[in-house]
C-alpha cells in the first residue's frame, strides 16, 4: 500500500526503514532520502511508527 502519494513510499519501505531510523516521520523520512510535502501522510506514517517502536 502507499503511504506517502507525493513521495511514492510504501508502507514497507516505511516499516524497514523505521528499524534503522529514529522515532520521529522525518527521520524516517530522510533515511528515505525524501521530506513530507503535503503531510497527509503523516499520521498514517506515525502510526506504523509507533507500531514498530512498541514492537522492537
Amino acid at each position: 500500500m502507499i503511504v506517502c502519494v507525493c513521495n511514492a513510499i510504501r508502507e514497507k519501505d516505511l516499516r524497514d526503514a523505521v528499524r534503522c531510523a529514529g522515532e520521529r516521520p522525518s527521520e524516517v523520512y530522510a533515511r528515505l532520502g525524501r521530506k513530507p510535502k503535503c503531510g497527509q501522510c503523516l499520521s498514517f506514517a506515525r502510526d506504523i511508527i509507533n507500531v514498530k517502536a512498541a514492537s522492537a
